[in-house]
């Protein structure tokens, strides 16, 4: 079924439980993409809970030292309330780079960074249409492929879903189903000290870190999320920023749908 609406599901049933027990888990299996993972992280901070979400996902990545794709780029995510306006939000693929980075490098015909991506014959590559029919690299080398393991036995192994090469397509092959495993497991803040005492606490902790000492030419450190926050109110602000690929990918779209392509302008 629909991911975003699998999710939904299963959150809004975890939801009580863990209020009543401190700690509610499921797997989903037979799912497709649901979207980003912090989201629902998000949903569960706005209630003072914390929900750790992993996915997998079609082969797009190589394990470590492999020469071809065999995980997707399995995301993992948590996140963790506090009272500073924003949750703490750690959302981060298991790849060295989103692959959407080099989805987006195709479409406007840029290259893409050394150690991205190998190529279909798993060479090191900087083209980003080669690196689309390859595979990405894992983050941090042997670290990042133990991490897609991880995530690739909790959402696929653990839930009964598709488990790497299984994994159907989302963009073809629609004959065949995707069969994607997501795993949640939620904790209730209030079930292990009370939440006013847990804020302050994480509240303390990130200022000890942004008030450590910085490195020569940074101005800042930021902790997961706050970048997003700051970018989230300015895009409500602004707009959204759009390149040009995806501006005429979606006129072009509207035209063949005869839909009107009209934006809104910005204020």
């Amino acid at each position: 079924g629909l991911g975003q609406v699998q999710a939904m599901a299963v959150l809004g049933r975890l939801f009580p439980l863990a209020a009543e027990f401190g700690v509610a888990s499921a797997t989903i299996s037979n799912s497709q993409h649901f979207g980003a993972a912090g989201y629902y992280c998000n949903l569960a901070a706005e209630r003072d809970m914390i929900l750790l979400a992993t996915t997998n996902a079609e082969p797009a990545m190589a394990p470590y030292g492999g020469r071809e794709a065999f995980f997707g780029t399995n995301p993992v995510a948590a996140c963790f309330p506090t009272g500073k306006g924003y949750p703490v939000r750690v959302d981060l693929a298991t790849s060295i780079v989103s692959r959407g980075n080099i989805i987006a490098a195709a479409k406007q015909g840029d290259t893409i960074p050394p150690g991205w991506a190998i190529d279909a014959e798993g060479e090191p590559t900087t083209d980003a249409v080669a690196a689309l029919a390859g595979a990405v690299l894992t983050m941090a080398g042997h670290k990042g492929s133990a991490l897609a393991l991880m995530v690739e036995t909790l959402s696929g192994v653990l839930s009964g879903a598709a488990v790497g090469p299984e994994v159907g397509s989302m963009y073809k092959h629609m004959d065949r189903k995707q069969d994607v495993g997501h795993f949640f497991c939620l904790l209730d803040v209030a079930a292990y000290m009370d939440v006013s005492r847990f804020k302050e606490r994480i509240d303390a902790m990130i200022d000890q870190i942004k008030g450590s000492r910085r490195r020569s030419g940074v101005d800042e450190i930021l902790v997961p999320g706050e970048l997003e926050h700051r970018r989230a109110a300015e895009n409500r602000s602004m707009g959204i920023r759009v390149d040009d690929a995806t501006l005429n990918e979606l006129r072009a779209l509207c035209e063949e749908l005869e839909v009107s392509f009209t934006l809104a302008p910005s204020s």
